[in-house]
């Protein structure tokens, strides 16, 4: 089957290959809005990016630049961007911002993958880590380091002056763990700027836990031990529900300091004693009848968590940015429970481990050097600017990446009015802020998208295992490293 399979795929290679050597432009993708209309784009724009950076002693000379920037941003966040558009132009007047709405984070990546291949990608976009691994086996993607210390002088449009790159206070800004995810590539060098960000917390039905003194868990020991105790109140309940396979063992793996990949040498090591371990703890929680995920469940263990029937969840981990999904709907005019949120449990409270999610952006190469300091300027615009951040998290329910957004009064004013029943968003980011500390990022290269998926099946896999567990976990863990070599 596999050698059937490889033939297809190396069929395919060779079908893409001679399709882009017939056509000039990329194929291009339905958007569902789009701000403006692109022209002349392809015959501007080189087949090849260039090789190297450009020489930042330079800096923006104020040359006319049209910049396009490609992101998923619905209607309600493109509007809290077009308002920040002018006020980027007041001091950069001749610098056009283009933006389009590409559907999802993985629409963005396939358009900007085969955009690349005829010199046609744009200047600016939201990736994750693993995108920009992809995108760089073209050699297409701009490294930030010489931009961000650059100390060229650049002029506003009304004789005031910036450097063009980063201060040390701008640095020391943003979130330390967000910052580092543009480093994630295995070289050291920047290649991203985070954008907005959010991680997983805990969500509990708070009502729940306090009519029946249980105290919320701070360590996976603990989980279980409460899990057990709600399982015994309420027979018929899974009490803990999680979203996402692939991040909790991902971040089982950071929790326990084991091997889960490398971005140089050997990429795929999750297949070791202490990872193959806590799936049979796992596996025991989920035959007990604890514990459920998504795939599992068949759907967002929200919808469990905010269940109106006796199987239902009290526990629910999931992204901090859907704190909305979580909350039940009213009856009566007034919410079934209270939802109580926190930070996941760890194996080790004093050396806290959270996954970080979210957008980041990268900027492409090209030819023309103003384009790119033109791209950076408006990336570090966004990125630094108070205002918009903060504006844009109270819309989004993503993390600001920086720490200054608790200068903006109506920022701090909606953190301030945290509950657990209208302003649950708000109690989810003031999760989310008090454990800065806690973020990590998973290295990227190719094949770390594989991999991620693999694992999470694997999860999946092995909690439903049933009968001799250490030879069919064992053998579980194979099948997933030699499928991630093989896909790679």
């Amino acid at each position: 089957m596999k050698k059937f399979s490889l033939i297809l795929a190396i069929l395919l290679v060779l079908s893409l290959v001679f399709s882009a050597c017939q056509s000039s432009t990329p194929t291009d993708k339905p958007d569902s809005e789009t701000k403006v209309t692109q022209k002349g784009d392809d015959d501007k724009t080189p087949t090849n990016p260039p090789e190297t950076n450009p020489p930042v002693e330079e800096g923006y000379d104020g040359s006319e630049v049209t910049i396009r920037f490609y992101h998923t941003m619905g209607q309600n966040l493109s509007k809290v961007l077009d308002e920040y558009i002018p006020e980027f132009n007041a001091l950069f007047p001749n610098i056009h911002i283009e933006w389009q709405q590409v559907g999802g984070y993985d629409d963005v990546r396939d358009q900007i993958k085969t955009e690349i291949t005829v010199g046609n990608q744009p200047n600016i976009a939201y990736c994750y880590p693993d995108h920009v691994a992809l995108y760089n086996k073209a050699g297409a993607v701009q490294t930030l380091d010489e931009l961000i210390g650059s100390k060229a002088e650049v002029k506003h449009a009304d004789g005031t002056t910036e450097i063009l790159g980063l201060t040390d206070e701008q640095i020391a800004d943003f979130i330390e763990g967000y910052y580092k995810e543009g480093t994630a590539f295995g070289d050291g060098l920047m290649y991203t700027m985070p954008f907005s960000k959010s991680t997983e917390v805990l969500y509990y039905n708070k009502t729940f836990f306090e009519k029946n003194n249980l105290t919320v868990p701070t360590t996976w020991d603990e989980m279980y031990d409460v899990c057990k105790k709600i399982k015994a109140l309420e027979p018929k309940s899974t009490p803990l529900g999680y979203d996402s396979e692939a991040n909790w063992f991902i971040t089982l793996c950071e929790q326990n300091g084991s091997d889960y990949t490398s971005a140089t040498g050997d990429h795929f090591l999750f297949n070791n004693e202490t990872n193959r371990e806590f799936m049979k703890k796992l596996n025991g929680w989920y035959q007990e009848g604890l514990i459920t995920t998504q795939k599992l469940y068949g759907s967002y263990t929200s919808g469990l968590f905010t269940s109106k029937e006796a199987e239902r969840a009290y526990m629910c981990i999931g992204s901090s940015a859907g704190a909305t999904h979580q909350r039940p709907e009213k009856v009566d005019g007034a919410y079934p429970f209270e939802v109580g949120i926190t930070t996941i449990p760890q194996v080790n409270p004093a050396s806290p481990k959270a996954i970080s999610q979210g957008p980041s952006v990268c900027i492409f190469k090209k030819d023309n050097p103003q384009e790119v300091y033109a791209s950076w300027l408006f990336v570090k615009y966004l990125t630094t600017t108070v205002a918009f951040q903060a504006d844009f998290a109270r819309a989004s329910g993503y993390v600001p990446v920086i720490k200054s957004v608790d200068q903006d009064q109506i920022f701090k004013d909606f953190v301030d009015k945290a509950d657990g029943g209208d302003y649950v968003a708000a109690l989810s980011m003031k999760v989310c802020l008090s454990q800065t500390d806690a973020y990590f990022v998973s290295p990227a290269f190719v094949g770390s998208s594989t991999a991620r998926d693999e694992v999470g099946s694997l999860l999946q896999k092995c909690l439903s295992i049933t009968g001799d567990l250490d030879s069919q976990i064992e053998g579980a863990f194979e099948d997933a490293v030699d499928e991630c070599e093989y896909q790679n």
